[in-house]
């Protein structure tokens, strides 16, 4: 039988059309991959941030009241702290180890490398002048509320000193004394939950 050179080939007759399951199956496996691809992703990427932008704190304890209180949850910037410095006022959340036991406190930043602390009649003091704190609850500050007296306290180069808002139930710089920089987790910006307390830090 001779071939014309010339126009298309006859259709194979053998060949059929695909079956329409066949393509849905397709088409559902390609979807279903495609799925496996994207929460795969998903979730290296809230791991990634989870590991070293973002990380949250449920607060225990009423060291930090009024501003927080037991039970609140805290976003916290895990790198405020690498690509910045403290500042004064900042709510930190600090790794603390004593002996065999590790913990993570939160708490506000008072004072800042360098400068010099002093906690007299509830009143404190940076470099000799009275730090005006608005947070503070004027019931947390009331004579006899807040704690003993620290003398002056010269704040080591890369150390901050750290109070708790509720100065009478708080162990802070004025127990475990200044803070590295490295041990400070991050920075907390903004309750979460519950929703009745949510507000900026």
């Amino acid at each position: 039988m001779n071939l014309s050179a010339e126009g298309p080939l006859d259709p194979d007759p053998y060949q059929h059309e695909p079956n329409p399951s066949d393509r849905v199956l397709r088409s559902g496996a390609r979807a279903f991959m495609d799925w496996i691809l994207v929460v795969g992703l998903a979730l290296v990427v809230a791991l990634v941030i989870r590991g070293f932008v973002l990380a949250h704190f449920v607060v225990d304890g009423t060291s930090m009241a009024r501003t927080l209180a037991s039970g609140d949850r805290v976003f916290v910037n895990k790198l405020s702290y690498r690509i910045g410095e403290p500042g004064r006022g900042d709510v930190v959340v600090l790794h603390q180890i004593s002996g065999t036991s590790e913990r993570d406190l939160i708490k506000r930043v008072i004072a800042l490398g360098g400068e010099e602390i002093e906690i007299r009649s509830c009143e404190v003091r940076i470099n000799g002048r009275i730090l005006v704190e608005p947070y503070l609850d004027a019931a947390t500050t009331a004579p006899g509320s807040c704690g003993g007296d620290t003398p002056r306290t010269l704040v080591p180069t890369d150390h901050v000193f750290v109070l708790g808002d509720n100065r009478g139930g708080s162990q802070d710089s004025r127990a475990i004394g200044p803070i590295q920089h490295e041990d400070l987790v991050g920075r907390a910006f903004v309750v979460f939950w519950p929703r009745t307390s949510w507000q900026w830090l």
